[in-house]
């Protein structure tokens, strides 16, 4: 199983709300992947924290990931672009790719962040944005399933993004910042199941195997999608 759907990332800086009632809200909204980020915590306590919201997606069969080459004390990694290579053996491992280059770098990973598609306020200047049509192409490239990450934020780019071919999208902000995480979280997640539903997939880590995707946009559809570093978000 590698991460579909919608996939949540941490970040406690810019929540609304208690971490652990962001993801908990988030889970009830249908999400089952998590990404811990906080990597300027201390080892111990970003540990209590991991071991924390194991245990609310464990009550739904999620599954946490943590930002990283220490799972602490789980199975599943996600590692950035830089490094390390080859990567970790773990019962789940992910990488952030942005190019071409880099997905050609991939040995043994299980699945790839590919970003940023629209300009994110998490990181403003982050880029340059792929759009949907340069992420359908690193989604054909890409040797593993792949999440579109960067400026996701509403039902229309999740639904442009699982138009690609991607297996999902990766969120931050349209999550973390919002008053009622569970609400953002299902509409989001209701977007890519019936996208995916659309494309012949799954979205709950189980990708079907589907014809090669180009993005087609339709009239009235979310392509172009012009963002701005205001409005757009991770």
């Amino acid at each position: 199983m590698v991460p579909a759907g919608v996939v949540v990332l941490t970040d406690r800086r810019t929540a609304r709300l208690p971490l652990d009632r962001v993801v908990a809200q988030a889970v009830a909204g249908g999400v089952r992947w998590v990404v811990l980020r906080e990597r300027d915590l201390p080892h111990a306590e970003r540990a209590a924290l991991a071991a924390d919201l194991r245990a609310i997606l464990a009550d739904v069969g999620g599954t946490l990931v943590v930002a990283g080459p220490d799972p602490l004390g789980g199975d599943a990694v996600h590692l950035p672009a830089a490094g390390p290579y080859p990567p970790p053996v773990q019962r789940l491992v992910g990488r952030s790719c942005h190019d071409a280059a880099e997905l050609g770098r991939l040995t043994t990973e299980d699945y790839v962040t590919l970003s940023p598609v629209w300009p994110t306020r998490s990181k403003p200047g982050h880029g340059p944005p792929l759009h949907p049509t340069g992420l359908a192409e690193l989604v054909r490239r890409s040797p593993v399933p792949a999440l579109a990450l960067g400026g996701v934020t509403t039902p229309e780019q999740v639904t442009a993004c699982v138009g690609t071919g991607a297996a999902g999208v990766a969120v931050l902000g349209a999550v973390m910042r919002a008053g009622d995480p569970g609400e953002v979280a299902a509409a989001l997640t209701a977007a890519a199941l019936s996208a995916a539903g659309t494309a012949g997939r799954t979205c709950h880590g189980e990708v079907r195997p589907a014809p090669p995707a180009t993005y087609q946009p339709t009239p009235g559809g979310p392509e172009p999608y012009q963002a701005t570093p205001s409005g757009g978000e991770q």
